[in-house]
């Protein structure tokens, strides 16, 4: 749920990396919400069987499009790809494929975009622990980039 909070706190952030994790855990997040919130609106009968949004999941719709938007645009910046490549979408089916392909691959260390988001964590737990455990926190906390 953190990872669904910081997006939300990032509404119009478009700069910057977002690590897969925080993309993957706020578009799993963003699909419970939506899920639960269609499933009330059909009990509730404000469901539209035209478009297939109600009036909670449409108002929820509209308030999570600008974020989702602003972490899929970092995820590509954390691709060392353009937020411009979200246009690929208008592609019918190839464009959703070369789009998830993107989306899934590994982080770059350091890009024009900044640097890797998980190396933000980086610093404090190599100040933290103690010398014989160096090298095992050192490679749990890059294992992002892999």
């Amino acid at each position: 749920m953190d990872w669904y909070i910081k997006v939300l706190k990032q509404y119009f952030d478009f700069s910057g990396r977002a690590r897969r994790k925080e993309y993957w855990f706020f578009v799993l997040i963003n699909l419970l919400i939506s899920l639960g919130l269609s499933i009330i609106d059909s009990f509730i009968g404000t469901m539209n069987a035209d478009t297939g949004y109600g009036l909670l999941s449409g108002l929820y719709a509209l308030a999570v499009f600008i974020p989702a938007l602003a972490v899929a645009v970092r995820r590509l910046h954390d691709t060392s790809r353009s937020g411009w490549w979200l246009l690929i979408l208008f592609l019918p089916l190839i464009g959703l494929i070369v789009l998830l392909l993107f989306l899934c691959q590994n982080s770059h260390p350091d890009n024009a975009y900044g640097e890797a988001p998980c190396l933000d964590q980086f610093l404090p737990v190599l100040l933290a622990n103690r010398p014989q455990r160096l090298f095992v926190s050192i490679s749990k906390d890059l294992s992002c980039l892999r």
